[in-house]
């Protein structure tokens, strides 16, 4: 027990000093893999951006498709005899 209290000492630390700090940068450890990885996280977020860009894109071609078709409704319509 006293060659421990010398290298604490020695160290100017003591153990429960050590263990404290070793369980705080263990804990910011998890923190940090959690806002990176986990489902609230930056990954998500990439994934989300990439995923609205892709709908907007096709939104935008659904709008195409739709006036084309919107188009020739309305030339057929015109077509049919009015009742």
């Amino acid at each position: 027990m006293a060659d421990t209290h010398e290298v604490a000492v020695l160290a100017g630390l003591s153990i429960k000093i050590l263990l404290a700090a070793t369980i705080g940068i263990l804990l910011l450890g998890v923190y940090i893999g959690i806002l990176i990885y986990g489902e609230n996280s930056l990954t998500v977020l990439q994934h989300l951006k990439e995923k609205k860009v892709s709908l907007i894109e096709e939104a935008k071609i659904l709008k195409a498709e739709n006036q084309k078709l919107q188009k020739e409704y309305f030339e057929l319509k015109q077509l049919e005899p009015k009742e």
